[in-house]
């Protein structure tokens, strides 16, 4: 259980840096971070990361896809790791 507490403060952290880099890049009009790459790192677990950063700085926030999905990625994986937990999967008996 503590590895997979490391793992998820760990990739939170990387998307969060992650946000804040591409930022940095994207002010300089350098290469950027792929929004596939970011979005990636939000579903392997970096969604709340990826969150807090697009609000800290004020990056990726005039995409709906972004303000939608990296929300609703961590309120899905919230609920697995919830039932996970728990010892419930939905829909499986």
């Amino acid at each position: 259980m503590i590895w997979f507490v490391i793992y998820v403060l760990a990739v939170n952290v990387i998307l969060f840096s992650m946000m804040g880099i591409d930022k940095q890049r994207a002010k300089k009009k350098q290469w950027r971070i792929s929004e596939m790459g970011l979005f990636l790192v939000a579903i392997v677990g970096g969604a709340l990361g990826g969150t807090i950063g697009m609000y800290i700085f004020h990056h990726k926030t005039r995409h709906w896809y972004f303000v939608v999905g990296f929300p609703l990625i961590l309120v899905i994986q919230c609920i697995s790791i919830t039932c996970f937990i728990e010892g419930k999967i939905p829909f499986i008996q």
